[in-house]
């Protein structure tokens, strides 16, 4: 992101955001992959889309035999708050962080996801 200070532009790293890692359906990365080209978006922004939604419905129908056999590691960044309710909300409801996030994958609202160029955004000082 940028920061406009004293009429110039300054990059500076987005402290609302943070790194976390993860083991996830590799199926459904490819699948969010694909959406994320088609829409100009990033994986990360409609797996929060996913989540955001999923949290504000405040429950989950999880079944905890389908898990996927094809997970593979998986780093991004998300919100901090964001990932720190995801914490809470999968611990509340005896859950890994990666089931919610699977599960959230079936709850992206495309047309309030970011685009790409979020991420180059100016933001004034």
């Amino acid at each position: 992101m940028w920061k406009l200070v004293n009429g110039r532009l300054i990059q500076t790293t987005d402290t609302s955001r943070v790194k976390f890692r993860t083991n996830v359906s590799k199926a459904l990365l490819d699948q969010l992959n694909a959406l994320a080209t088609e829409n100009d978006t990033f994986v990360n922004y409609l797996i929060e889309s996913g989540l955001r939604r999923v949290l504000s419905q405040g429950y989950i129908t999880f079944n905890k035999e389908l898990r996927p056999k094809d997970r593979i590691q998986y780093k991004t960044t998300y919100d901090q708050e964001l990932l720190e309710d995801v914490k809470d909300f999968a611990k509340n409801h005896n859950l890994f962080i990666n089931d919610v996030i699977e599960y959230s994958m079936g709850y992206i609202d495309i047309e309030n996801v970011r685009d790409r160029s979020y991420k180059h955004r100016v933001e004034q000082q």
